[in-house]
């Protein structure tokens, strides 16, 4: 089968498309075929080893051998083990791969049930309103999003600022918010003020002619959802109980979060924004794009 290996950290260059043996399902696995991935901000770490920890994890001088990248896909199952209960051939699915990654393939093996979130993903029936480009969004993305929003506690008629409010994470947490009932102040470029406010977003800050930190307006909630900011220097825009975090130390995720966002999602009340499509021979080029930092939403890869 055709996928994307990763032989070496650097520059987007290093990606190469080779052909590799398709994968057999264990009996407790199914063999999705795979129509959509994504370049998640996580493949694209990994790619270039940042932060060293990275290392420490898939290999010090260079990736394991034919590291295959890919953190979220959907696809069609194509094979089932013997095992195998809930699901069947033929039925349309969205994943999140777990840090096995392989979603830069053509064919990937995932468990029907996961004790694992982090090492072996998680798998569902995609919602039936979205594309399989649409659906390869929401499995890393979605679920981080969700997963902070909880450990937050986020209810009815708190106010949250959330920094980054057009990437990928930022246009998920704008729309649960609202969905739990938030008021949602949006902190991106002028030029992308229009979609956040199509999702939801009650007000808007231009973080390149306003620091955001020194507004006049407190919050119960800062979520930075670029990694760009501290719980210090927003210390003065946080009530005096309010909480602020980063996509780290994410709770316990479970099957129960997908199918939540499968359910909010087939009842329109969340939406993916992708940014730009690409085919699968493009991907040296749509990690190009997303190392630029200013894709609005997704990058989603079509693999043909």
């Amino acid at each position: 089968m055709k996928a994307v290996v990763c032989r070496k950290y650097g520059k987007p260059e290093v990606l190469e498309i080779v052909e590799v043996a398709k994968p057999t399902p264990k009996d407790d696995e199914v063999l999705v075929k795979i129509f959509a991935t994504t370049v998640h901000i996580g493949d694209t770490r990994i790619r270039k080893a940042d932060p060293f920890l990275v290392r420490l994890v898939f290999g010090l001088f260079k990736p394991k051998k034919n590291m295959i990248l890919g953190m979220e896909i959907s696809g069609i199952i194509e094979a089932i083990g013997k095992n195998i209960k809930s699901l069947k051939v033929g039925d349309k699915v969205f994943a999140y791969t777990g840090l096995k990654f392989g979603g830069y393939a053509e064919y990937i093996c995932l468990p029907e049930k996961s004790k694992s979130f982090t090492k072996n993903g998680l798998l569902a029936l995609k919602p039936e309103n979205l594309s399989f480009e649409e659906a390869a969004t929401i499995p890393a993305g979605g679920l981080t999003a969700l997963k902070n929003l909880q450990k937050a506690n986020i209810s009815k008629g708190q106010k949250i600022l959330i920094n980054g409010a057009s990437g990928s994470l930022g246009t998920f947490a704008i729309q649960l918010a609202k969905y739990f009932g938030a008021e949602v102040t949006a902190v991106c470029s002028e030029k992308n003020f229009e979609l956040v406010k199509s999702i939801g977003a009650d007000k808007v800050i231009d973080y390149t002619k306003e620091d955001f930190t020194k507004i006049n307006e407190k919050y119960d909630i800062v979520y930075d959802a670029v990694m760009k900011s501290t719980k210090a220097k927003c210390k003065r825009i946080l009530k005096e109980n309010g909480i602020f975090f980063k996509n780290s130390q994410l709770p316990k995720t479970e099957e129960k979060d997908l199918l939540f966002l499968k359910d909010i999602i087939e009842n329109g009340e969340m939406k993916p924004v992708i940014d730009r499509i690409y085919s699968i021979e493009q991907i040296v080029e749509a990690h190009e794009y997303v190392d630029k930092g200013h894709k609005k939403g997704n990058v989603v890869i079509k693999i043909d």
